[in-house]
């Protein structure tokens, strides 16, 4: 079984920037597509980033393409969520969830993942 842990959430200003961990341990961690995903109060959780086993692939939403980057370091077994410009709808809380399939069209679908992280909150004040 994989556990997940997701650190550097916090608060920030419209404009600013935060870069997320997702830490991994357990069953092996390069075995498994990674993704992000948001849920903000009152809707469902969204679909954010992902990348594939090898870190060469990622897989991003329309509201994040260009300001968010996913990446991961199997040596660490650790994936990344580095955000710029951050805008107050991107408030959310921010979950890492595995993905053993390898299919990339399964990506996007928070119900083809198996493993997810606890979350950690993002606020960005305007």
């Amino acid at each position: 079984q994989l556990h997940l842990v997701e650190s550097g959430g916090g608060l920030v200003q419209a404009g600013g920037s935060l870069r997320l961990s997702c830490a991994a341990s357990g069953r092996t961690f390069r075995n498994n597509a990674m993704g992000w995903f948001r849920q903000a109060p009152g809707k469902e959780r969204e679909f954010v980033a992902a990348v594939d086993r090898t870190g060469g692939t990622t897989f991003y939403s329309d509201p994040v393409k260009g300001r968010f980057t996913i990446s991961r370091d199997n040596a660490k077994s650790t994936v990344y969520l580095e955000m710029v410009s951050l805008k107050p709808e991107d408030t959310a809380v921010y979950y890492c969830a595995a993905c053993y399939y390898s299919n990339t069209e399964y990506y996007p679908n928070p119900d083809r993942y198996d493993t997810w992280g606890q979350g950690t909150q993002v606020t960005v004040s305007s």
